[in-house]
Protein backbone atom coordinates (compact mmCIF):
# COMPACT_ATOMS: atom_id res chain seq x y z
CA UNK A 1 0.00 0.00 0.00
CA UNK A 2 1.53 3.16 -0.95
CA UNK A 3 2.16 5.76 1.51
CA UNK A 4 -0.79 8.47 0.00
CA UNK A 5 -3.07 5.41 0.51
CA UNK A 6 -2.04 5.58 4.37
CA UNK A 7 -2.59 8.90 4.53
CA UNK A 8 -5.89 9.18 3.13
CA UNK A 9 -7.25 6.26 5.39
CA UNK A 10 -6.54 8.60 8.46
CA UNK A 11 -7.86 11.55 10.05
CA UNK A 12 -5.12 15.04 9.14
CA UNK A 13 -4.35 16.83 11.62
CA UNK A 14 -2.91 20.53 11.99
CA UNK A 15 -2.14 21.55 15.55
CA UNK A 16 -1.93 25.49 16.31
CA UNK A 17 -0.77 26.28 19.07
CA UNK A 18 -2.08 29.58 21.51
CA UNK A 19 1.75 29.98 22.63
CA UNK A 20 0.65 32.38 25.40
CA UNK A 21 -2.25 31.16 26.19
CA UNK A 22 -0.39 27.53 26.89
CA UNK A 23 2.75 29.59 28.42
CA UNK A 24 0.80 31.29 31.10
CA UNK A 25 -1.74 28.34 31.85
CA UNK A 26 1.41 26.05 32.49
CA UNK A 27 3.11 28.96 35.02
CA UNK A 28 -0.19 29.50 36.71
CA UNK A 29 -0.43 25.60 37.39
CA UNK A 30 3.30 25.50 38.37
CA UNK A 31 4.52 23.57 35.13
CA UNK A 32 7.49 25.74 35.08
CA UNK A 33 9.91 23.01 34.73
CA UNK A 34 8.01 22.34 31.47
CA UNK A 35 8.81 25.68 29.32
CA UNK A 36 11.27 23.61 26.76
CA UNK A 37 8.44 22.06 25.21
CA UNK A 38 8.91 20.14 22.33
CA UNK A 39 5.24 20.97 20.27
CA UNK A 40 5.80 18.42 17.43
CA UNK A 41 6.25 15.66 20.12
CA UNK A 42 3.28 16.59 22.26
CA UNK A 43 1.55 16.88 19.40
CA UNK A 44 2.10 13.62 18.61
CA UNK A 45 1.66 12.57 21.66
CA UNK A 46 -1.89 13.80 21.77
CA UNK A 47 -2.88 11.96 18.95
CA UNK A 48 -4.97 8.53 18.36
CA UNK A 49 -3.58 5.93 16.20
CA UNK A 50 -6.37 6.61 13.29
CA UNK A 51 -4.92 10.47 13.43
CA UNK A 52 -1.62 11.52 11.40
CA UNK A 53 -0.12 14.82 12.39
CA UNK A 54 0.45 17.55 9.07
CA UNK A 55 1.83 20.92 10.61
CA UNK A 56 2.23 22.12 13.72
CA UNK A 57 1.58 26.03 13.70
CA UNK A 58 3.00 28.02 17.11
CA UNK A 59 1.75 31.75 17.45
CA UNK A 60 2.81 34.48 19.75
CA UNK A 61 4.10 37.65 20.17
CA UNK A 62 7.99 38.58 20.34
CA UNK A 63 8.24 40.16 24.30
CA UNK A 64 10.19 43.53 24.06
CA UNK A 65 10.07 44.54 27.42
CA UNK A 66 12.43 42.51 29.15
CA UNK A 67 15.81 41.20 27.70
CA UNK A 68 16.75 38.39 29.49
CA UNK A 69 13.45 37.43 28.32
CA UNK A 70 13.63 38.11 24.88
CA UNK A 71 17.30 36.28 25.11
CA UNK A 72 15.00 32.64 26.18
CA UNK A 73 12.52 33.79 24.22
CA UNK A 74 14.66 34.09 20.83
CA UNK A 75 16.26 30.70 21.67
CA UNK A 76 12.89 28.60 22.43
CA UNK A 77 11.65 30.07 19.04
CA UNK A 78 14.59 28.75 16.79
CA UNK A 79 14.54 25.33 18.77
CA UNK A 80 10.89 24.93 17.86
CA UNK A 81 11.73 26.19 14.42
CA UNK A 82 14.68 23.45 13.97
CA UNK A 83 12.06 20.94 14.95
CA UNK A 84 10.20 21.78 12.11
CA UNK A 85 7.15 23.88 13.68
CA UNK A 86 6.05 27.03 11.71
CA UNK A 87 5.81 29.81 13.75
CA UNK A 88 3.58 33.09 13.33
CA UNK A 89 4.80 36.56 15.69
CA UNK A 90 2.19 39.19 16.04
CA UNK A 91 3.05 42.05 17.92
CA UNK A 92 3.66 42.70 21.75
CA UNK A 93 2.64 46.57 22.14
CA UNK A 94 3.34 48.85 25.18
CA UNK A 95 0.43 51.47 26.32
CA UNK A 96 0.33 53.93 28.63
CA UNK A 97 -2.07 53.79 31.82
CA UNK A 98 -2.53 57.03 33.99
CA UNK A 99 -4.01 56.90 37.14
CA UNK A 100 -6.52 59.90 37.30
CA UNK A 101 -6.02 59.70 41.34
CA UNK A 102 -2.39 59.44 41.73
CA UNK A 103 -1.47 60.73 38.32
CA UNK A 104 1.27 58.00 37.84
CA UNK A 105 1.99 56.87 34.72
CA UNK A 106 2.86 53.16 34.10
CA UNK A 107 3.24 51.25 31.17
CA UNK A 108 1.26 48.06 30.40
CA UNK A 109 2.13 45.60 27.67
CA UNK A 110 -0.61 43.73 25.57
CA UNK A 111 -0.07 40.84 23.24
CA UNK A 112 -1.58 41.49 19.52
CA UNK A 113 -2.06 39.68 16.31
CA UNK A 114 -2.66 36.21 17.99
CA UNK A 115 -5.71 36.04 17.42
CA UNK A 116 -6.65 36.79 14.41
CA UNK A 117 -3.17 34.89 13.06
CA UNK A 118 -4.35 31.79 14.44
CA UNK A 119 -8.46 32.47 12.84
CA UNK A 120 -6.94 33.44 9.62
CA UNK A 121 -4.82 30.15 9.23
CA UNK A 122 -7.48 27.96 10.23
CA UNK A 123 -9.74 28.87 7.88
CA UNK A 124 -7.01 28.78 5.02
CA UNK A 125 -6.22 25.25 5.95
CA UNK A 126 -9.52 24.46 5.64
CA UNK A 127 -10.44 26.39 2.64
CA UNK A 128 -7.50 24.33 1.36
CA UNK A 129 -8.32 21.24 1.93
CA UNK A 130 -5.08 20.82 3.89
CA UNK A 131 -6.63 18.99 7.54
CA UNK A 132 -9.69 17.03 9.07
CA UNK A 133 -9.24 17.96 12.48
CA UNK A 134 -7.75 21.65 13.22
CA UNK A 135 -6.32 20.54 16.77
CA UNK A 136 -6.19 23.98 19.13
CA UNK A 137 -3.99 24.44 21.84
CA UNK A 138 -6.03 26.75 24.16
CA UNK A 139 -8.32 28.01 25.83
CA UNK A 140 -9.13 31.78 24.50
CA UNK A 141 -12.71 32.59 23.60
CA UNK A 142 -11.95 34.89 21.11
CA UNK A 143 -11.41 31.78 18.68
CA UNK A 144 -15.05 30.52 18.95
CA UNK A 145 -16.25 32.38 15.98
CA UNK A 146 -13.50 30.88 13.65
CA UNK A 147 -14.40 27.67 15.04
CA UNK A 148 -17.74 27.89 14.49
CA UNK A 149 -17.04 29.35 11.12
CA UNK A 150 -15.06 25.92 10.25
CA UNK A 151 -18.00 24.24 10.95
CA UNK A 152 -20.59 25.79 9.52
CA UNK A 153 -18.64 26.06 6.20
CA UNK A 154 -16.56 22.99 5.72
CA UNK A 155 -19.17 19.98 6.99
CA UNK A 156 -16.56 17.19 6.85
CA UNK A 157 -14.00 19.22 8.82
CA UNK A 158 -13.50 19.64 12.80
CA UNK A 159 -11.67 21.76 15.64
CA UNK A 160 -11.07 19.86 18.12
CA UNK A 161 -10.31 22.04 21.50
CA UNK A 162 -6.88 21.15 23.44
CA UNK A 163 -6.94 23.03 26.60
CA UNK A 164 -3.69 24.08 28.52
CA UNK A 165 -3.42 23.42 31.69
CA UNK A 166 -5.76 25.96 34.10
CA UNK A 167 -7.13 27.30 30.71
CA UNK A 168 -10.27 25.41 30.34
CA UNK A 169 -13.27 27.12 28.63
CA UNK A 170 -16.72 26.50 28.37
CA UNK A 171 -17.66 28.50 25.35
CA UNK A 172 -14.50 27.07 23.62
CA UNK A 173 -15.97 23.39 24.88
CA UNK A 174 -19.35 23.89 23.50
CA UNK A 175 -17.66 25.18 20.20
CA UNK A 176 -15.71 22.66 19.45
CA UNK A 177 -16.07 19.00 18.17
CA UNK A 178 -14.21 17.13 20.70
CA UNK A 179 -11.70 18.18 23.59
CA UNK A 180 -8.75 17.27 26.16
CA UNK A 181 -7.28 18.56 28.98
CA UNK A 182 -3.42 18.35 28.81
CA UNK A 183 -2.07 16.75 31.46
CA UNK A 184 1.50 17.28 33.63
CA UNK A 185 2.34 13.59 32.59
CA UNK A 186 2.05 15.18 28.37
CA UNK A 187 3.72 17.78 29.00
CA UNK A 188 6.82 15.95 30.94
CA UNK A 189 7.09 13.49 28.47
CA UNK A 190 7.10 16.07 25.58
CA UNK A 191 9.95 17.68 26.53
CA UNK A 192 13.25 18.82 24.09
CA UNK A 193 16.54 17.53 24.85
CA UNK A 194 18.49 19.76 26.31
CA UNK A 195 20.36 20.43 23.23
CA UNK A 196 18.82 20.88 19.76
CA UNK A 197 21.35 21.40 16.87
CA UNK A 198 20.18 23.64 13.74
CA UNK A 199 20.32 22.70 10.71
CA UNK A 200 23.63 25.14 10.34
CA UNK A 201 24.65 22.94 12.92
CA UNK A 202 24.20 25.70 15.71
CA UNK A 203 23.94 23.94 19.11
CA UNK A 204 20.65 25.68 21.07
CA UNK A 205 20.74 24.82 24.99
CA UNK A 206 18.00 25.02 27.68
CA UNK A 207 17.86 28.13 28.95
CA UNK A 208 19.30 27.76 32.87
CA UNK A 209 16.41 29.56 34.21
CA UNK A 210 13.77 27.08 32.46
CA UNK A 211 15.41 23.91 34.40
Amino acid sequence: MSETSILTKKERVIVYVDGFNLYFGMLQAGFDYCKWLDLILLSNNLLKSHQVLIEVKYFTSSVNNNPEKQKRQRTYIEALEASGVNVFLGNYQSDEIKCKKCLNIWIKYNEKMTDVNIATQILIDAYQDKYDMAMLISGDSDLVPPMRAVHEIFKNKRVFAAFPPKRHNQSVLLAAKGSLSIGRKKLVDSQFQLEVTKKDGYVLKKPKDWS
